[in-house]
């Protein structure tokens, strides 16, 4: 058998579980994010405002959740893809990469709801501004794994 073929299959394949993988995250994400909205544990309730804001909708910040698992899903893909990448070529730009993926994956990770959540407290009044920066780095990211795949 070619070695090229081999190869193309092998990253079919792994195009394949990425995408069954992010599907996952995504039920997952979303599964969690409904309950913990619609049923807070009671040490979280603390940090609600006294009164209703108004727009101040749970489904803004279920997609909030859902789309900043996400990101943290193709971001350890990314920075796996990256140091592979360094371990074969040793290029100092790919070490750009990898310091970018850490960084990136860093801020996703801290303004990810359920850890906002699981240290207290409780974002709240942000309308749709919850997940908007979340739909932005989606994009971005979604660009380098795009270009990750193509070259």
């Amino acid at each position: 058998m070619d070695k090229g073929t081999d190869k193309g299959m092998d990253r079919s394949t792994i195009n394949g579980l990425l995408l069954v993988l992010m599907m996952v995250v995504v039920v997952l994400a979303a599964l969690w994010a409904t309950a913990t909205f619609l049923l807070p544990f009671a040490h979280w309730i603390h940090r609600l405002p006294p009164y209703n804001i108004a727009g101040d909708l749970e489904f803004f910040y279920v997609v909030d959740a859902v789309v900043s698992t996400l990101n943290i899903a193709i971001l350890l893909f990314l920075l796996v893809s990256y140091v592979s990448l360094y371990r074969r070529t040793r290029s100092e730009f790919s070490i750009g990469l990898i310091i970018f993926s850490v960084a990136f994956l860093m801020y996703v990770f801290a303004s990810n709801p359920f850890v906002i959540r699981a240290f207290g407290f409780h974002p709240f009044g942000l309308g749709p501004f919850a997940f908007l920066p979340e739909l932005f780095t989606l994009g971005a990211l979604v660009v380098l794994l795009y270009l990750n795949y193509k070259y």
